[in-house]
């Protein structure tokens, strides 16, 4: 046991109104590039000042002998989580995604500070919510959520995690060639390339996919079980569309590129990516780490 007091780490994106004052010199510029889109200062000042008071409740909340520390999402990679830390991820639900593969073990906190508003897969708890959830998360009585993650691992060791999905193809986003193998099929594919999701990615980019295609994947997000879907497969002499949907459990879907401007990036973030030029080959599967999701 610690003899430390528990640490509570709170994560949280930056706020319209902060991103616009580290863009604009003045308040008078920030309203004229606001109105011309239809928007106002004063509704985003207003929704700044709802979040700022959510997110002092929120601090109120932790145990004055506790340790804490905030960081934006944008520093989370750089940030060293210790294994007994307890994430409280304050935002939208994909906030929670993008800090899930920066942790192990860590259980997490998600809190929806605009009831509502966000759809509340991963943020399930709520501001009034925060005391009770640290208090059990420290005992190590609250109920946790063993989310399923996906993880990708190149030909020469570099590995990628994702919640939601890892994509494949090019980097411009035009046509990605490449070949494609899976539970004993191969084949050579030219298309929009390709996305490897989880059950919990599955509500998300998947769902759009799926609906498009008028198809299904037998998906949980606790079950170690990935789905692949091919984005617009090209038919031609040299490539095929057979191979454009399945389940990834055991055995990993297997891609080998055949194109220069490959990438491979998770949950969205394609700042935060692999490059996958020609011959490189990698595997997809699910990841032997889970996200701890702290649930009602």
């Amino acid at each position: 046991m610690s003899l430390l007091a528990p640490r509570v780490i709170l994560v949280r994106r930056e706020t319209d109104l902060d991103r616009i004052q580290a863009s604009y010199t003045s308040a008078a510029a920030a309203r004229f590039v606001l109105e011309r889109k239809g928007l106002t200062l004063e509704a985003v000042e207003d929704t700044h000042r709802r979040f700022t008071e959510a997110l002092h409740r929120i601090r109120a909340a932790i145990p004055a002998d506790w340790r804490q520390a905030t960081i934006l999402r944008a520093d989370v990679e750089r940030f060293v989580f210790g294994p007994e830390d307890v994430v409280l991820a304050i935002g939208q639900d994909g906030l929670v995604a993008n800090v899930a593969k920066y942790l192990d073990g860590q259980v997490v906190i998600g809190i929806d500070p605009f009831p509502g508003q966000n759809a509340g897969v991963l943020v399930r708890f709520g501001v009034s919510d925060t005391g009770d959830a640290l208090q059990e998360a420290v005992k190590g009585s609250i109920r946790v959520e063993e989310r399923v993650m996906a993880e990708a691992r190149l030909d020469q060791g570099e590995r990628l995690l994702a919640l939601n999905e890892i994509f494949v193809g090019h980097a411009s986003h035009q046509s990605a060639r490449y070949t494609l193998s899976c539970g004993g099929q191969s084949e050579r594919q030219s298309s929009s390339g390709l996305i490897v999701a989880t059950g919990t990615g599955a509500t998300g980019w998947a769902a759009s996919i799926l609906n498009a295609t008028h198809a299904s994947l037998d998906l949980s997000p606790v079950q170690p079980r990935l789905g692949f879907l091919v984005r617009e497969a090209w038919p031609s002499p040299a490539t095929g569309t057979e191979l454009v949907r399945g389940l990834v459990e055991e055995a990993p879907v297997v891609v080998t590129s055949e194109m220069d401007g490959g990438t491979i990036f998770a949950d969205g973030i394609e700042s935060d990516h692999l490059a996958f030029d020609w011959g490189r080959r990698v595997e997809i599967a699910p990841s032997a780490r889970r996200l701890r999701l702290a649930v009602p």
